[in-house]
Parts: structure tokens; C-alpha cells; sequence
């Protein structure tokens, strides 16, 4: 009895302590000089530390962020990664391209050149995507953060079906976007937000396994009716949190 008390304090301890090595290194990529003001200002509303804990980040993890944008979550992804991981971008990366990647201290991030293939066709409201491959397999993670709701549906279903391909068994894919009312129909002021329960469908869809739902960006006085860029909810959007694994 002994034995296995002294077992199971050992093992939590054990998971304690990588708890905290993670902490930490979000915390000082945080807090890094170069960090750009401009980021540092929006980290109480993204919750970073909070999302990738319950993402299940460790810093020997081989990571995909899919559409980067301006390198906000590169910027903390890569630092904690450098030593023991890998971290790879793809799609929608010219910007991160241009500027983090090109920075000191980003050396190690992999960029994936998948096909130039992202665009809107005329009198679209949604991006689209032909069939691409992401090259890459056996990956531990991947990532996108209010990136889901741009692309119509046969688009979603070729980003997903990718990440489901670049994962290894076991591996996660953990997504953050704007919530949509359920089933309301589309309208200008919805047009980049997405319906988490869809999201969930066209997950399981795809063979994904449904592994939790963080309210960590929960939002009660986004009443879910005006677009996402007003000024009265920007920054203060209701937004799901979701992960997913592959069996």
C-alpha cells in the first residue's frame, strides 16, 4: 500500500513538475524584450498560457500552427519549442514569413511550402483551397487559432483532412474561433464567426475522436449578433476552445 501511495505522489509530482517547465517557458517567451508591444497588449484577452495547458503542449512536441497571420502565437510556440521540439507554420504564412521568421531566435521554425492556393473567388464572403499536402507526418500537435470560420465547407474539410493525415495516432488538434449562433443562417454580421457544433461534426467527420471543450475564452456579453471586427466586441468576442484527437 505503501509502495503505491508512494507511486502515485511520485507520478503526480512527476506531471506537476512538467506542468511547470511549461509554465515557465510560455511565461519567459511572454515575456521576451522583442516581443512586440502591440502583442504583449492582447495576452490578457488570449489567455496563452491557459490555452496551451489545456491544449496539452509539451516542449518536446513536434507542432503545426496553421495559418500564422502575423505570428502572434508563433512568437511563444517557437521559443518553447527551440530546444527539445520543432515548431512548423503553414499555409497563409507570407506574413510571418517576412517578419518573425526572419528575426533572431526563429531560425528553427520550419516553414512548410505547401501549393500558393488560398483565395477568395469573386462574390465569395469565404476563402477556398484546392488540394494541397502539408508533407509532413507523425506530428505531436496542431494548432490554429480564429482561422476556421474564413474557408467554406470543402475547404475545411482539406485543412482538416490534412492535419488528420500529418498527426500521429494519439495526436491533437486544438482550435480556437469565434462562436456563431447555432444554425443561424449566414448574414454579413456572422461572416467570421462559425458554429462550434459544426465545428464538432465536421470533426468527427473527418475520424477525429472529440477530446474537450475549455470555456477559457467565453465571452457572456458577446450577445453572438454583431461581426466580429465592431468596435463594441472586438477584442471581447465569445469564442470556443476545443481539442481533438486522432485515434
Amino acid at each position: 500500500m505503501r509502495a503505491l501511495l508512494a507511486f502515485t505522489l511520485l507520478t503526480l509530482a512527476g506531471g506537476a513538475l512538467a506542468a511547470n517547465e511549461i509554465d515557465t517557458k510560455v511565461e519567459a517567451a511572454l515575456a521576451a524584450e522583442a516581443r512586440p508591444q502591440a502583442d504583449r497588449d492582447r495576452d490578457r484577452n488570449r489567455r496563452p498560457l491557459e490555452t496551451l495547458n489545456f491544449f496539452g503542449l509539451k516542449d518536446n512536441m513536434r507542432v503545426l500552427e496553421l495559418i500564422p497571420g502575423g505570428g502572434w502565437y508563433t512568437r511563444v510556440l517557437a521559443p518553447v519549442l527551440a530546444e527539445n521540439g520543432k515548431l512548423y507554420v503553414a499555409l497563409g504564412t507570407g506574413r510571418v514569413k517576412a517578419s518573425v521568421l526572419m528575426e533572431p531566435g526563429f531560425e528553427k521554425v520550419v516553414l512548410l511550402e505547401t501549393a500558393d492556393n488560398l483565395h477568395r473567388p469573386e462574390g465569395s464572403r469565404f476563402y477556398t483551397l484546392d488540394d494541397f499536402d502539408l508533407g509532413v507526418s507523425d506530428l505531436d500537435m496542431v494548432v490554429t487559432f480564429r482561422n476556421l470560420h474564413n474557408f467554406d465547407p470543402a475547404a475545411r474539410a482539406r485543412v482538416n483532412s490534412q492535419v488528420f493525415k500529418a498527426l500521429k495516432s494519439g495526436g491533437l488538434y486544438g482550435v480556437v474561433d469565434h462562436t456563431m449562433r447555432h444554425m443561424e443562417p449566414p448574414n454579413y454580421e456572422n461572416r467570421r464567426r462559425i458554429d462550434p457544433v459544426l465545428v464538432i461534426k465536421e470533426m468527427l467527420d473527418e475520424g477525429f475522436e472529440f477530446v474537450d471543450y475549455s470555456d477559457l475564452h467565453y465571452r457572456a456579453d458577446d450577445e453572438l449578433e454583431y461581426e466580429v471586427g465592431r468596435r463594441s466586441v472586438s477584442g471581447n468576442t465569445d469564442r470556443f476552445t476545443m481539442l481533438f484527437r486522432k485515434p
